[in-house]
C-alpha cells in the first residue's frame, strides 16, 4: 500500500481515476493498493510574531528585529480538518511510502513538505514529477517516480524564499510603520514592483511635450522624409526651397530579410498576450490556465521555458496533425512542421513550454467558458506559429537629395508570409483592436541617378510622446527583465518574482491600495507613491531582489548556500533598522497631519486609523476608539472614519441606520461620547424632530 498526496481534490480525482482509487471517503479516495488525498493548497504557513511572544501584539520599534530561533508553522483553521486527516494517513503503518503529487515546482514542494513535517511522519517520500494531467502522463509518472531526496535542494530554496519574505515583510513593515506613524507595507518583491510603477508615473507627470518638424517630398508614388528639425522656421525654409524643384535619387539599396516565428509560450508571455489581446489580468489568466491543466487540456502552465526537449519532438509532431481540427481558424495549408525550432534541452529546466494536450485535440471545447476558450485558442495559434516558416520580405532603402538636403525612405514587400498568415488570421478574429502597420512600398522602377522633377514638399509637425502607463502586459515584462544585467550570462530565469508568483504580486499591490487598475492600465495610488518616497533605494531595488532570486535558483541546482542567503537577509534587516534610527523627527511626521482623524480627547495628540481601531499617537496615552464595540454591536453598527472624526471633534455624531432588535427596524439618533478614566463611554440622544413646514412651503 502507498499514499498519494496532491494539492487539490480535483487533481486527486484525476490521479485516483488512473490508479483505481474510486471509493470516496472522508478527505481521501480509497483504492485497492493506494489511498489518494489532498492538501487544499497551502495548509500551513509561518505563524505571526505574537505566536512567538505575546509582546509582539504591539508594534514596538524597540522589539525589532524579530528573528525566530525556531520557525513555527500553523494550520489555517478552515483547513484543520483536512490536515488532521493527512496527519493520520501519514502516520498510518499500512503505507510503505508516500508520493508527493503536489504541483511540480517550488511552491508545490513547499506545500507538501510543510504538511509532512507537521505530521511528524517518517515514511519515505517519492516524487511524482509530471507536466500534464493526461492519463498517460500520470501513468508514466508513477512508473518513473523519483526519490524525494532528489528534491531537497528545491525544498531548501522554497524554505529560504518563504523565510526571507516573512523576515522582510514583518520587520520592515513594522519598522517603517512605527517610524512614520502610518501603516506602510513592505514586501521583498512587492516594493520593487511598486517602485517601477511610481517611477513610470513620475516620468509621465514630469514629461514636457516638445514639437519637432520634418519635411516630406512626394513624387510618382515615392515619399521621402528629411531629418528632424527643432526649429519650425528651418523646416519651412527647407520645404520652400524644395517645392517644385528637381530631386535626384542618390542611393537605392535592396536586401532580402526575414523574421523568425515567435517561440512557444511560457507563463509570463502567455499572460502578457492575454492581457494585451483580451484585457485579462495576469491572475485571471493563471486561474484559467490552472483549470485547463486540471481538466487535462493543456500541459503544466507555471513554466518559465519557451522550448521543448528533444524527446518531446515526436509528441509535438503528433499534436500538429490535430491542430486544424481542434482550432477552427487553422487550415491544413497554413500548417508547417518545423519542430526543430522549438527544441532546446539547455533551456528547459523543470518544465517545457505550455502546449495543448493530445487529449484536448479530441474534445469538444464548445462548452468551455469564454475566457477558457479564448486562452486555449491563443495557445493553439502560438504552437502553430512557432513551427511555421520565416516571414521573408524585401527591404528597400532610398536616399534622395534635393536643394542640398538629404531625404530617406524605407519600404518593405512581403515575399513569403510564413508564420504571419496564422497571426493575421487569428488577429482578424480575436484581436479586433490590433491595427496592422501600413507597409510603405517603394516603386520597383526606382534606381540610382533617377531625377524627380517638380517634387511636392510640405512641412509636418510632430510631438514627442510621454512614456505610456504600465499595463499588466508591460509590467510583467518589466518584472521579468528587472535586474537583467546583474544575472549570470547562463541564467535563463531572470527578473523579480517568478512566473508563478508575479500575478499574485500585482494583485497584492491592488488589494493593499498601493496600485489601481484603470482599464488596461495599472497605476500607483497616492498611498503607493507616498510609500515609495520614504523607502530607501536598497529596499525598492529591483536589482537586489533579482539577485536574491538568482541565489535561490542556484540553491535549487545545489550550487547555492542557504546559510549565506539567510545571513544576507539578516544583514539587510540590520541595514533597515540602522536607516530607520537615522530618520529625523521632522521627516517622521510627514504623513501625520494629512491622515489624522482628529485629536485625542484625553491628551490632545493626533489620532490615527488602524485596521481595528482609532488610536492615539502618544505612546503614553491609552485612549482608543474601537471600530467594533459592545455598545454598538446590538445595533449592528461599527465606528467608521467619518463617525470617529465627528466624535473626536464634537463628542457626538448623528447615526441614521441604527438597528432595534425589539422593533426589528432601523432608527436614527445621536451617538454621544463621554470620557471617563481615559476611556470612551457611549449613550444615545434623540433630538426633537422638526415637524414644521419648511420655509419654502409656507404661505405668503
Amino acid at each position: 500500500m502507498y499514499l498519494v498526496i496532491s494539492e487539490k481534490p480535483s487533481v486527486s480525482q484525476s490521479i485516483g481515476k488512473v490508479l483505481g482509487a474510486y471509493i470516496r471517503e472522508d478527505g481521501f479516495l480509497q483504492g485497492r493498493d493506494c489511498v489518494v488525498s489532498w492538501c487544499l493548497g497551502h495548509l500551513a504557513e509561518y505563524v505571526a510574531p505574537d505566536a512567538y511572544n505575546e509582546k509582539y501584539r504591539t508594534w514596538d520599534y524597540d522589539d525589532l528585529p524579530i528573528i525566530p530561533d525556531k520557525w513555527k508553522l500553523s494550520v489555517a483553521q478552515d483547513k484543520r480538518e483536512q490536515f488532521d486527516i493527512l496527519k493520520e494517513l501519514l502516520n498510518c503503518p499500512d503505507f510503505e511510502y508516500v508520493v508527493n503529487a503536489c504541483d511540480a515546482g517550488r511552491e508545490g514542494e513547499l506545500i507538501f513538505r510543510r504538511v509532512y513535517e507537521l505530521s511528524g511522519s517518517k515514511i519515505p517520500i517519492k516524487r511524482l514529477w509530471i507536466s500534464s494531467m493526461e492519463d498517460r502522463a500520470i501513468l508514466d509518472g508513477f512508473k518513473n517516480l523519483k526519490d524525494g531526496k532528489e528534491y531537497e535542494n528545491l525544498y531548501e530554496a522554497s524554505v529560504c524564499r518563504a523565510k526571507a519574505d516573512w523576515l522582510i515583510g514583518m520587520n520592515a513593515t513594522r519598522a517603517f510603520t512605527s517610524r512614520y506613524y502610518k501603516r506602510l507595507v513592505i514586501g521583498r518583491v512587492q516594493t520593487p514592483t511598486l517602485s517601477m510603477l511610481v517611477e513610470r508615473q513620475k516620468q509621465i507627470n514630469e514629461f514636457q511635450k516638445k514639437a519637432y518638424y520634418t519635411v516630406c517630398l512626394e513624387k510618382d508614388g515615392l515619399r521621402v522624409v528629411s531629418e528632424e528639425f527643432e526649429d519650425k522656421n528651418e523646416a519651412v525654409s527647407v520645404a520652400d526651397a524644395c517645392d517644385g524643384e528637381e530631386a535626384v535619387v542618390r542611393k537605392v539599396e535592396r536586401s532580402r530579410r526575414k523574421s523568425s516565428p515567435p517561440k512557444l509560450y511560457d507563463l509570463t508571455t502567455l499572460q502578457r498576450e492575454a492581457n494585451r489581446i483580451f484585457g485579462y489580468t495576469a491572475q485571471e489568466t493563471l486561474k484559467e490556465l490552472q483549470e485547463l491543466y486540471e481538466d487535462k487540456l493543456i500541459t503544466y502552465p507555471r513554466t518559465d521555458s519557451q522550448y521543448i526537449t528533444e524527446d518531446m519532438e515526436g509528441t509535438l509532431r503528433e499534436l500538429l496533425t490535430g491542430l486544424p481540427g481542434a482550432f477552427f481558424f487553422l487550415e491544413d495549408e497554413m500548417m508547417s512542421d518545423q519542430t526543430g525550432r522549438t527544441v532546446n534541452n539547455a533551456k528547459v529546466s523543470d518544465h517545457h513550454a505550455i502546449l495543448p494536450t493530445k487529449e484536448a485535440l479530441t474534445k469538444d471545447i464548445s462548452g468551455l467558458s469564454a475566457k477558457k476558450k479564448n486562452i486555449f485558442c491563443l495557445l493553439g495559434q502560438r504552437v502553430a506559429q512557432a513551427v511555421s516558416g520565416d516571414c521573408v520580405y524585401d527591404e528597400t532603402m532610398v536616399e534622395v537629395e534635393c536643394g542640398g538636403h538629404i531625404f530617406h525612405a524605407k519600404g518593405t514587400t512581403v515575399a513569403e508570409p510564413g508564420y504571419t498568415v496564422i497571426a493575421e488570421k487569428f488577429n482578424s478574429l480575436f484581436n479586433k483592436e490590433k491595427q496592422e502597420k501600413k507597409r510603405q512600398t517603394i516603386p520597383d522602377n526606382i534606381k540610382e541617378g533617377d531625377k524627380l522633377s517638380h517634387v511636392m514638399s510640405k512641412t509636418e509637425e510632430h510631438f514627442t510622446s510621454p512614456p505610456k502607463p504600465y499595463s499588466e502586459d508591460t509590467l510583467l515584462s518589466a518584472m521579468e527583465n528587472a535586474g537583467k544585467k546583474e544575472f549570470d550570462k547562463d541564467t535563463e530565469k531572470k527578473g523579480i518574482g517568478t512566473p508563478a508568483t508575479r500575478a499574485s504580486i500585482i494583485e497584492k499591490l491592488v488589494s493593499s491600495g498601493y496600485a489601481q487598475r484603470k482599464g488596461k492600465q495599472i497605476c500607483p495610488t497616492e498611498d503607493g507613491t507616498q510609500l515609495i518616497t520614504v523607502i530607501p533605494d536598497y529596499l525598492r531595488s529591483a536589482s537586489m531582489t533579482a539577485e536574491w532570486e538568482n541565489q535561490l535558483l542556484a540553491m535549487e541546482k545545489g550550487k547555492g548556500d542557504s546559510a549565506q542567503f539567510m545571513q544576507g537577509i539578516k544583514n539587510l534587516l540590520t541595514m533597515v533598522l540602522n536607516g530607520c534610527d537615522m530618520i529625523p523627527e521632522e521627516e517622521r511626521q510627514c504623513f501625520r497631519s494629512s491622515d489624522s482623524v482628529g485629536t485625542c480627547p484625553v491628551c490632545g495628540s493626533l489620532m490615527f486609523e488602524s485596521k481595528k481601531n482609532f488610536y492615539c499617537s502618544n505612546k503614553e496615552c491609552n485612549f482608543t476608539l474601537w471600530k467594533e464595540n459592545r455598545y454598538l454591536e446590538s445595533m449592528r453598527k461599527k465606528i467608521d472614519k467619518k463617525m470617529a472624526a465627528g466624535l473626536l471633534k464634537n463628542g457626538r455624531v448623528h447615526c441614521k441606520d441604527l438597528f432595534s432588535a425589539k422593533k426589528q427596524d432601523t432608527f436614527e439618533a445621536d451617538l454621544v461620547m463621554q470620557i471617563k478614566d481615559g476611556r470612551a463611554n457611549f449613550s444615545l440622544d434623540f433630538p426633537k424632530k422638526n415637524y414644521g413646514k419648511s420655509k419654502s412651503n409656507k404661505k405668503k
